[in-house]
């Protein structure tokens, strides 16, 4: 395991924070790796980690106001509604990925998200049933046998652009992997 360097304000952090990018730090200060139970930012960071696939994550962090803007605020229902005119709208707005594909499985993927939250009552409860509630410590890989399973449940159910390691990233935005690096002060808060 390398050491990791100490920035200035003291902390050790995970190799990949761009010390240069004041919303990545925040970022991974105090939201990534934490637990999420609210549908809506579980919606969120779905749809957020789908439009990832292929990019960096700092690409999107940086492109997140636009998208809620674009997405209605993630309102699940207003994405499932989603027309032919919206779609024009979104393929059209620069201040987001604007990738066709990635639109049309957002669109869809809301749709099969609110399926799984009449079945499971809360996606929350579907979500976190895969560990029994508890957390999973790894770091420093990018797929895993739960990953595995929850991407191929998902895909059974009709979702798109929800690989093993897109599950993987989303595990860990939603805190159901802690992935922060032995060193890094956050491994110890959570």
């Amino acid at each position: 395991m390398t050491k990791l360097p100490t920035w200035s304000d003291g902390k050790c952090r995970c190799h990949w924070a761009n010390p240069k990018n004041e919303r990545y730090i925040k970022y991974h200060d105090t939201q990534w790796g934490v637990g999420v139970h609210d549908d809506a930012v579980l919606f969120e960071m779905l749809v957020l980690e789908t439009f990832q696939a292929g990019l960096s994550w700092e690409c999107i962090l940086n492109k997140t106001d636009a998208f809620r803007r674009a997405f209605d605020n993630f309102d699940i229902n207003a994405v499932c509604d989603y027309d032919a005119e919206k779609i024009s709208e979104l393929s059209n707005n620069a201040g987001i990925i604007r990738n066709g594909r990635k639109i049309a499985a957002a669109i869809n993927n809301a749709r099969v998200f609110r399926e799984i939250q009449r079945e499971y009552g809360t996606f929350d409860k579907y979500i976190w049933h895969w560990t029994g509630g508890r957390v999973v410590h790894e770091y420093g890989i990018t797929r895993s046998e739960l990953s595995d399973k929850i991407s191929d449940d998902l895909r059974r159910r009709g979702m798109r652009f929800v690989g093993t390691t897109t599950i993987y990233a989303y595990l860990q935005a939603i805190g159901i992997i802690n992935a922060h690096e032995p060193g890094c002060w956050r491994y110890k808060k959570l």
